[in-house]
């Protein structure tokens, strides 16, 4: 499986200083190394990176990280070729922002925690883009399923039948965009839910980008 561009760097981080110490880093030293400000995200990283087959781990160890090894104790292969791809002048990496159902601080585009590579082709203009991770059922009959990561072009408008990340009340929904006179409508793919409606006065919702590419993980 394909792991993202920050979740390398944290596997290439256990290896090195595995190999250099002969035991793995501590989560406090993981956390100190890459500036992370919660042991939470170190414990996500770690999730990720065990649930794929990269690392095993003894949570009741204070040095628990284990380097599940191919071969002689080198990169696996594949995570060599995602190097190569995310340097490649026919990719680009934009930022991973998480979640589409937990809210979207777009300010953290500037410096996200996490990135991955898309095709350059998928990028146009001087927009900003970024990815999130899809959580639910609304936009299945859209081919839009759960754990997709959609790419999005980050933008504030949008034009009726666009697939849009909108965020109400502080959180990120994404839905086909509506506007009718003073009223929005959010519109699932989903014909066992209704769309949302929304006073576009209310002051309680915005755009924050539109919907422009899909990529899935098997």
């Amino acid at each position: 499986m394909s792991i993202t561009k920050k979740q390398k760097e944290i596997l290439d981080y256990v290896i090195s200083y595995t190999q250099e110490y002969g035991y793995s880093p501590t989560q406090k030293e993981i956390k100190e190394h890459f500036g992370f400000k919660s042991f939470g995200s170190v414990q996500r990283y770690i999730k990720y990176l065990t649930n794929d087959g990269y690392l095993q781990t003894d949570w009741n160890a204070r040095r628990g990280l284990k380097v599940v090894q191919n071969g002689d104790n080198k990169v696996p292969s594949h995570l060599e070729n995602q190097k190569q791809t995310s340097i490649d002048e026919s990719s680009v990496i934009i930022p991973l922002l998480g979640n589409v159902a937990a809210g979207i601080p777009i300010e953290a585009i500037e410096n996200p925690d996490d990135t991955v590579s898309i095709p350059r082709n998928m990028i146009t203009g001087r927009h900003r883009y970024y990815a999130l991770k899809i959580k639910g059922e609304s936009m299945i009959e859209d081919g839009i399923f759960e754990n997709d990561l959609i790419i999005c072009r980050h933008q504030e408008e949008a034009k009726n039948g666009e697939t849009v990340v909108a965020v109400i009340d502080g959180e990120a929904t994404v839905k086909k965009f509506h506007q009718k006179k003073n009223m929005i409508e959010l519109h699932p793919a989903n014909s066992t839910m209704s769309p949302i409606l929304i006073n576009r006065s209310s002051g309680q919702f915005n755009i924050a980008g539109v919907v422009v590419g899909l990529f899935r993980y098997f």
